[in-house]
């Protein structure tokens, strides 16, 4: 991560841990919020986590495992849950529908029965176009649904919408998105906002022309 980068980080009140997938800890004049969890292998950090920083709400971008591993362990302690509808029923194991690992689907349904999950009554609504604690809630279906990324002043926490390496932007792989068209078409829809800086749900920060260059790759 650039100097730079780390700046705005700062000054946007943004701290990450990677718990296999990003962990955002975010501090507006409104209050705290947590946006996803990591896997379940790493629920005693996350505990402790949760302990430490004391959010006012915790946000589940999207149902799958590597980010809504430990939303559990949140709503056991009491936390609000967010997450947008259309995942409510991934998190609370009503749908045990998922795509990985690549190249063996059938693994999906096993894997989410043995995850522990987030009673229904524990799931609030984190709708589009919605201010969450300062932020305002994004929606950037392809990889799931219901996946939502967060925005504020130029900085976008943008969950599984892309990915960032050491080449710069990716897209998740096609086996792992739900409608890889879609995300596609988000990606590019992301092009045409005034941002700053991009978070990724899993690798380092990313810059707008990053994006706009993995954008256009496929035009």
């Amino acid at each position: 991560m650039t100097v730079a980068s780390r700046l705005r980080l700062v000054r946007s009140g943004v701290a990450s841990i990677p718990l296999y997938a990003n962990v955002y800890l975010l501090r507006t004049p409104q209050g705290r919020l947590l946006v996803d969890t990591g896997t379940i292998n790493h629920a005693p950090a996350f505990a402790r986590l949760l302990s430490a920083f004391d959010p006012d709400a915790v946000l589940v971008t999207h149902g799958h495992l590597d980010h809504a591993g430990n939303a559990f362990v949140a709503a056991r302690l009491g936390y609000p849950v967010l997450a947008h509808p259309l995942e409510h029923d991934r998190l609370s194991g009503r749908d045990h529908n998922l795509p990985y690992p690549a190249g063996q689907p059938w693994m999906g349904a096993p894997m989410s029965r043995m995850q522990p999950k987030v009673p229904a009554w524990g799931l609030q609504a984190a709708l589009p176009e919605t201010d969450l604690l300062g932020w305002q809630v994004i929606h950037l279906p392809g990889h799931t649904g219901g996946q939502v990324g967060l925005l504020r002043d130029g900085v976008l926490l943008a969950a599984d919408a892309v990915i960032g390496g050491l080449a710069g932007a990716n897209l998740p792989r096609e086996a792992y998105n739900s409608d890889h068209a879609v995300a596609l078409q988000t990606l590019k829809q992301m092009t045409q906002l005034e941002l700053s800086l991009v978070l990724p749900g899993h690798g380092t920060p990313l810059t707008p022309d990053q994006i706009r260059a993995r954008a256009e790759r496929d035009d």
